[in-house]
């Protein structure tokens, strides 16, 4: 499955945010229960957030926060494994 055309919609302050923002909730609430909804959460804050940054409300906003949201929570995971984080974190 190639996923390279959704690098188009990828924001990256909304990619951002949602990985500081991820970082924090999984920090604050050390709870499974919370850590299984991170990526539902992001997705809706990518949303909200690239709504914000575009003033509007199109699939193609929409498309590019759940990616950017989405996105992040990967890039939080890429970024842990090459630090050398362990599984149980």
């Amino acid at each position: 499955m190639d996923l390279s055309a959704l690098q188009d919609y990828v924001v990256i302050i909304v990619m951002g945010i949602c990985m500081c923002v991820g970082y924090i909730l999984k920090k604050l609430i050390p709870a499974e229960a919370v850590k299984k909804f991170i990526p539902l959460i992001m997705g809706v804050l990518g949303i909200l957030l690239n709504m914000w940054v575009h003033w509007s409300i199109t699939p193609e906003v929409v498309l590019g926060g759940l990616v950017s949201g989405l996105a992040s929570t990967g890039l939080y995971e890429a970024m842990k494994n090459m630090a050398g984080g362990s599984k149980k974190e």
